[in-house]
């Protein structure tokens, strides 16, 4: 049987957001347009990483942002903890108000949710160029595709560790979100956000959905 564990969100200590990690350059070109239509700036270097707080990490079914300008993104997430290397489904949830002001600032603003279940790394990479990411957004009463495409769209996992640590492991109690790509349409600023990451060749999907509560913006 393939392994499966709970997660344990207290056992992270370290959190870290790749960004700009897609292999592509035509689309990740159209990721960074996305961005700048939304007054995004330019990224100094692809790709980059954004440490953010750790308390951050949530597997709630709800988080609470501020307005109403944030939206998610799936990516896949990769886990250092005592016992080897797991992999999860994640939004990094941002403030696009605030993104246009710094992408640093933007990601230290909302929770990052991740999905409770992980499956050990060793056992999906021979079969890694076949794992689906995939997200829907609510739309008309209905369920909408958001985002859609495989982990291969970004750069392998150990070569994202590489990047960032010169190394080829991460420290133990490290989480990294991975990237992700562009959506389906606009940019939605939906109260919910459902996201999925598919292993097709062992039948199995890591899923989690989460809703988004605005607060008041008093200026």
């Amino acid at each position: 049987m393939p392994s499966e564990r709970k997660l344990d969100v207290a056992a992270v200590k370290n959190l870290v957001i790749a960004g700009w990690t897609g292999r592509n350059v035509a689309a990740l070109e159209a990721h960074i347009k996305e961005l700048e239509a939304l007054g995004v700036k330019r990224p100094r270097s692809v790709p980059i990483f954004y440490r953010v707080a750790a308390q951050l990490l949530t597997n709630g079914a709800a988080i609470e942002v501020m307005a109403d300008k944030s939206s998610g993104e799936v990516e896949f997430v990769l886990y250092a903890l005592d016992d080897g290397m797991w992999i999860g489904v994640g939004s990094d949830h941002t403030d696009r108000k605030a993104e246009t002001i710094g992408v640093t600032l933007s990601k230290q603003m909302c929770a990052k949710p991740v999905g409770s279940r992980l499956w050990r790394y060793d056992e999906v990479k021979p079969h890694w160029d076949k794992l689906v990411l995939r997200s829907y957004v609510p739309d008309g009463g209905k369920r909408r595709l958001y985002q859609e495409g495989p982990v291969t769209t970004m750069r392998a996992p150990e070569e994202l560790i590489k990047l960032y640590t010169g190394g080829d492991r991460l420290a133990p109690g490290t989480a990294m979100f991975c990237g992700t790509f562009a959506v389906h349409g606009d940019v939605s600023y939906s109260g919910s956000f459902d996201m999925e990451l598919e292993d097709p060749v062992l039948g199995r999907k890591l899923t989690h959905s989460y809703q988004i509560v605005s607060l008041p913006d008093e200026g």
